[in-house]
């Protein structure tokens, strides 16, 4: 059964964000000098819809 285009894109989109969310850590200095608590609040909700996308589409019908 292959996955939904929909499903892909989502966890895609998800693996973006994600890798958004770990460089954004490599220069949050920077952004904390320059965003404040943002720098802090963008980066709480790239990683948690990273999150939220890459696992959306995980429910497998006849699992345990």
């Amino acid at each position: 059964m292959s996955p939904e285009p929909q499903s892909q894109r989502n966890f895609i989109l998800g693996n973006v964000l994600l890798a958004l969310a770990a460089v954004a850590i490599f220069f949050f200095g920077p952004l904390w000098e320059h965003f404040g608590i943002g720098a802090l609040m963008g980066w709480m909700v790239l990683a948690a819809l990273g999150v939220y996308l890459v696992t959306r589409d995980r429910d497998t019908p006849g699992g345990p």
